[in-house]
């Protein structure tokens, strides 16, 4: 066994013994922190509110009490000098009682229960009385510190903050190094076990299992009762959901049959539109085969109106040509005429003149012979 088991195996034992006394021995000093009435076992084992009615005896203080701040710790304070475990942390007054846990804003009144074991208990060393006692911290020299109720109000927040105590006082604890995390964890977990296994906490634990028993069977028949409420509340969900069931079911067979004789009507809508669309193209049709007639026929009848104005213009352009040639001849002729009767006057004039030479001539001559 290594040295470091034997010393813990060791503060163990201390603890055990320390609890075991704190548990045996009844708190009827006179000393600072003594009980008010040392029969609390005839206080109820629990209320009908839980817990919160089940408190711990309160504790007489002649005067406000001192703390400590325990070495090791996440700045836990403790009570010293009482047999009683009255503990301060995280801005809360905690003590154990009967395997339970109660918390309070005060030292000394307004306990509540609190369902659980706080977090910083297995950090404090079982054998701080010891060596709160003997002012010897694993060997080293332990000045601590007596700390007034009003200053740690005033304070806890601002050492918690900073560090205090552990920095800059190093816990009043001369030359200490403190423990390593993982050795802290093992010495937490090992405290956790050892106090699950105490009597008062196994009593608190049976007492627990027992009171949710009975809360079970008081709340049997109402659960029973619960189930039949909650039974007839189903069947009642159950009909009412039938219910709209079938009215849904309902409107929507009447919005089927709406969509049902909607399409049916848009389809005969359609119909008649078709029909009508078809009626219009027909009459369009027939207008438009109307129209092409008449426009054939009106082509045919411009057509033949042409043709007789052509071969009227053509008629009339061979009168016109018949008549030009007939003009032609009869000036061709006239001219013609023209020309013979010129000639013929020429002829006349030239045989007038050639007689009226001959004439001229026999005159002369006639002339000269006389």
């Amino acid at each position: 066994m290594s040295k470091l088991q034997r010393s813990v195996k060791f503060l163990v034992c201390i603890w055990v013994v320390t609890a075991f006394l704190g548990c045996v021995i009844p708190p009827t000093y006179q000393s600072n922190g003594q009980y008010v009435d040392t029969q609390y076992q005839q206080y109820p084992e629990y209320g009908q509110d839980g817990y919160d009615s089940v408190l711990p005896p309160p504790i007489d203080f002649q005067s406000s009490p001192d703390v400590i701040v325990l070495p090791d710790t996440n700045y836990v304070y403790v009570v010293p000098g009482i047999l009683v475990d009255l503990f301060f942390w995280d801005g809360w007054w905690w003590r154990p009682w009967e395997g339970r846990w109660y918390r309070s804003q005060y030292y000394n009144q307004d306990w509540s229960y609190y369902n659980n074991v706080p977090s910083f208990y297995y950090d404090v060393d079982p054998g701080w009385r010891g060596y709160y006692r003997d002012r010897n911290w694993y060997g080293h020299r332990w000045d601590y510190e007596r700390i007034p109720p009003q200053r740690l109000k005033q304070n806890w927040k601002s050492w918690n903050n900073n560090r205090y105590w552990e920095n800059q006082r190093t816990w009043g604890v001369q030359g200490y190094h403190p423990r390593p995390q993982q050795q802290r964890q093992e010495l937490r977990q090992q405290r956790q076990q050892q106090y699950q296994q105490r009597p008062e906490f196994q009593r608190n634990q049976q007492r627990i299992q027992q009171d949710q028993q009975r809360q079970q069977d008081q709340k049997r028949p109402q659960e029973q009762q619960r189930q039949v409420e909650q039974k007839r509340q189903q069947d009642q969900q159950r009909q009412e959901e039938q219910k709209r069931q079938q009215d849904r079911q309902r409107q929507e067979d009447q919005k089927m049959q709406q969509d049902r004789q909607r399409q049916e009507d848009q389809k005969m809508q359609q119909d008649r539109q078709r029909q009508e669309d078809q009626k219009r193209q027909q009459d369009r049709q027939r207008q438009e085969d109307q129209k092409r007639q008449q426009d054939q026929q009106r082509q045919i009848d411009h057509k033949r109106q042409e043709d007789q104005q052509g071969q009227l213009q053509k008629k009339q352009r061979q009168q016109d040509q018949q008549k030009q040639k007939e003009d032609k001849q009869k000036e061709d002729k006239q001219k013609e005429d023209k020309q013979k009767q010129d000639k013929q006057k020429q002829d006349k004039q030239k045989e007038d003149n050639q007689k009226q030479s001959q004439e001229e001539h026999d005159r002369w001559n006639s002339e000269r012979r006389r």
